[in-house]
């Protein structure tokens, strides 16, 4: 029940967030011209973009059927179970999202340090929450789903007004004279104009977890199981890549902003190489590690085989969305998210989720089955095959992503520099 509950909540909200992460490039920009005003005034009209897309966009809670269709035949307690849940986190989304842009002026700002306490003080409160909501402790009920998305909901307002305590008690973010003012279209049109293509881009990344998470119930319980440990685990590892992304993206778009094109790219060079460092070593950690890992999660002896099986794909999985998910943000340094939206939609949704889809539950059942024995062997088909497309399409988007960096930003703009 979590699992599928969780999924379609990360789905949406994920996704929502990449839309106010457009400030990261826009912030970033300001910052490196000096222009500090002009931040401080974006800054309130994130807040009100955050608020406007949690209330409205969030609704899509209020459907789960929709979502639960992809899952075929879920029993009515499960579907009563998802419904109470997400009904719940309903109310978390505009705290969430406002947090956004807290998160994206203190990033742009190259004071992430601010971030990392709240998140660490989040995660310490949302655990305690959960033990006490979920289990039953200190003279609480036992509430289960409903527990987690009350914590769920709590954590993201303490969050929310732990950012605005940060950013207007700190004189450093005196300069950028933040003010929330009145919501102003031309405001929002510039922010969603980045915006739309880049929560597209999350959408899609994201929602390849939560629709192979609805098709690998279709196999079982033991089966979704193994799949959550796998997409958790992958979640948990892209946190490394994403930060260097979202690192070298803010301090790229600063030289960019400050017309240095050449400590842009190197930068973007000096980001790359430490991505690469960061997931070879995390890969290296999961391929001689993963029952330790798989230990962590479940005790469940059907669980974990099937989890190992497919965490031999891990380490090769973890490698590509690393540096997929690095020339994404490369590009939107530069403000280029239309181009990388499109070949995300294009290869992880239709080469990736449909070609999984294909050839695991579909016409081509069974015909990847050498890939099957080689990367995951022993794991049920359906999502083994949906892992393998995953990581084909990863590849190729990729490598087409640095290609276009390549051809739009080095040779025109960054090559003559070196030649000089």
């Amino acid at each position: 029940t979590m699992s599928l509950a969780a999924s379609i909540f990360i789905t949406v909200n994920i996704s929502l967030m990449g839309v106010i992460h457009a400030l990261i490039p826009i912030f970033s920009q300001l910052i490196g011209s000096k222009k500090y005003h002009a931040v401080g005034q974006l800054w309130g009209q994130g807040i009100w973009l955050g608020m406007i897309l949690g209330l409205v966009a969030g609704l899509l809670f209020f459907i789960p059927d929709i979502w639960l269709s992809f899952s075929g035949n879920v029993p009515d307690s499960v579907r009563t179970q998802v419904a109470l849940y997400l009904k719940v986190v309903y109310f978390s989304m505009p705290a969430s999202l406002m947090f956004r842009a807290i998160y994206a002026i203190c990033t742009s700002a190259q004071r992430p340090k601010h971030v990392m306490y709240i998140s660490v003080i989040g995660i310490v409160i949302k655990a305690l929450l959960n033990w006490v909501l979920i289990f039953g402790h200190l003279g609480s009920p036992a509430l289960g789903s409903l527990g987690a998305g009350i914590s769920t909901t709590i954590v993201s307002w303490l969050m929310f007004a732990f950012g605005l305590w940060v950013i207007f008690g700190d004189p450093y973010y005196q300069k950028f004279k933040l003010t929330l003012g009145l919501p102003q279209w031309r405001h929002f049109k510039e922010i969603l104009k980045l915006g739309i293509p880049m929560g597209g881009s999350y959408f899609v990344e994201v929602s390849a977890f939560t629709f192979m998470a609805l098709l690998a119930a279709r196999e079982g319980t033991h089966v979704s199981g193994a799949h959550q440990i796998m997409s958790n685990l992958a979640a948990v590892l892209y946190m490394m890549p994403m930060s260097f992304g979202i690192a070298t993206s803010a301090l790229s778009a600063q030289a960019i902003g400050a017309r240095d094109f050449l400590l842009s790219h190197q930068i973007v060079r000096n980001g790359f190489l430490l991505m690469f460092c960061g997931a070879a070593l995390s890969s290296l950690m999961i391929f001689f590690g993963k029952h330790e890992v798989i230990a962590l999660y479940t005790s469940d002896a059907q669980v974990a085989l099937m989890a190992a099986s497919l965490l031999t794909i891990a380490p090769f999985f973890h490698l590509l969305d690393a540096y997929q998910c690095m020339n994404t943000y490369v590009l939107r340094a530069h403000k280029i998210a239309t181009m990388p939206f499109l070949i995300q939609t294009l290869l992880l949704t239709g080469v990736g989720l449909g070609g999984g889809f294909f050839f695991g539950y579909g016409p081509g059942r069974g015909a990847l089955l050498w890939l099957n024995q080689i990367f995951t062997p022993g794991a049920a088909i359906g999502i083994s095959s949906l892992w393998i497309m995953c990581c084909i399409a990863l590849s190729c988007c990729g490598l087409i992503l640095h290609y276009w960096y390549r051809k739009v930003i080095y040779k025109p703009m960054i090559a003559p520099l070196i030649r000089r």
